[in-house]
């Protein structure tokens, strides 16, 4: 019911959204005449802010078009590699005559309410010395019922699919949420003597042990009991979309989530746009839009996967713990003796708190102190982890140099 009247509230702000879309074009264009009145520029920027308020954000492009390698610009196409009914696996072909001598990674995409684009500035600051593969998971609302459930166990399998179609050599790389998953799926492979193992696993800003600096998206999950999450924030997609029954976690409940954990900073920054406007500052503006461009595009998911993460990963610790299972196999980390293994965190992660991914190391035994580093970028929130100037400067070029020494 609550995804109706969501879809209803859709139906009534798009109009007004196309309306203050039209409204902000006259009072801005320089050719219209109405761009010259007294109050024009209060009255585009009061429309503009007002229409990106109500529009409906859909998927962003990945917008990639080109790197650069040793020094020369190089194009790239994004190519399909495996198709699934949840999860795309893209591959971003450089077509340079050296791409093919770089190493392989397999960036694991968190499927965590935004669409896997967030990561775009991960990929670009990788693309130069990298061949980079991405999992672009899809918006379960289009995933017709008939492709059935989703749990978290079958992520772990889609994963271990995607590192054995790209061989043995490969270095997996995995941000936030899907931390977990992508241990567990080593693991497994680990101990059933897989010959696909993965050269390398980088680990950045995730889950692995929630015990460790709780968070407030901790505390959320172990303050309510797994009924209510059933009860209250599971609901059937509408007739309008392909995966019309499927039950999903919404993504714009997601969002209000996002919003809820820090608004004062968004209403600062959407008052600061409006300033932006009314003084010109197009540079900001233009950086506000993209920020909120990529922030406001989110996505469902699969009912199983979301319910399971909860009471896996956030309250029964099954990972840390050693009793999570999959098809009949405990997940056990200290199987691992080859993989090199990379930690990441950020001083500040109000998501992911402060040894929560260095926790791997611990599970990790199996791994030689010498193949394991870890990495704590001081005065670095979640987001800075992976993207800005943090992440192009400091971090990419150490995973980079990780990269190549466990080669």
């Amino acid at each position: 019911m609550l995804y109706d009247l969501h879809e209803l509230q859709r139906s009534f702000l798009t109009p007004l959204a196309a309306f203050t879309d039209t409204g902000s074009q006259i009072f801005s264009n320089p050719y219209s005449p109405f761009a010259y009145t007294p109050v024009s520029r209060q009255i585009a920027a009061t429309y503009e802010l007002v229409h990106r308020l109500g529009k409906d954000y859909e998927k962003p492009q990945w917008g990639l078009g080109q790197t650069t390698m040793a020094g020369k610009t190089v194009e790239i196409s994004e190519r399909l590699v495996v198709q699934k009914s949840f999860c795309n696996l893209i591959h971003f072909e450089r077509h340079h005559d050296a791409a093919q001598d770089d190493p392989r990674v397999l960036l694991v995409a968190p499927l965590s309410g935004h669409h896997a684009t967030l990561l775009r500035d991960t990929v670009r600051a990788l693309l130069p010395n990298h061949q980079v593969y991405v999992t672009d998971w899809i918006d379960a609302r289009m995933v017709p019922a008939s492709a059935g459930p989703f749990p978290l166990n079958e992520y772990v399998r889609y994963i271990q699919e995607f590192i054995r179609h790209l061989g043995p050599d490969v270095h997996v790389m995995s941000v936030c949420q899907p931390t977990v998953p992508a241990l567990a799926a080593i693991s497994l492979m680990a101990a059933n003597n897989d010959p696909c193992l993965p050269r390398s696993m980088i680990m950045m800003g995730g889950p692995i042990d929630c015990r460790k600096s709780p968070t407030q998206v901790n505390r959320l999950a172990t303050t309510k009991p797994y009924s209510w999450f059933e009860d209250n924030v599971i609901h059937r997609v509408p007739a309008r979309y392909p995966g019309v029954g499927r039950q999903v976690y919404p993504g714009f409940l997601q969002h209000a989530g996002f919003m809820a954990m820090n608004p004062d900073r968004h209403l600062r920054s959407h008052y600061d746009f409006y300033m932006d406007l009314l003084k010109g500052d197009n540079d900001d503006a233009e950086a506000h839009r993209r920020f909120y461009d990529e922030y406001n595009a989110v996505l469902d998911m699969p009912a199983e996967f979301y319910l399971d993460t909860i009471k896996i990963v956030f309250q029964e610790y099954q990972l840390p713990r050693g009793t999570w299972q999959i098809d009949g196999q405990t997940v056990d980390p200290s199987a691992i003796g080859t993989v090199a293994l990379f930690t990441i965190e950020g001083e500040l992660d109000d998501i992911s708190g402060q040894g929560q991914t260095q926790a791997a190391h611990k599970l990790c035994s199996g791994i030689p102190q010498a193949r394991k580093q870890h990495y704590t970028a001081k005065d670095c929130g979640h987001y800075g982890i992976f993207s800005g100037r943090r992440w192009r400067e400091t971090i990419c070029p150490k995973i980079a140099r990780f990269i190549r020494d466990a080669a």
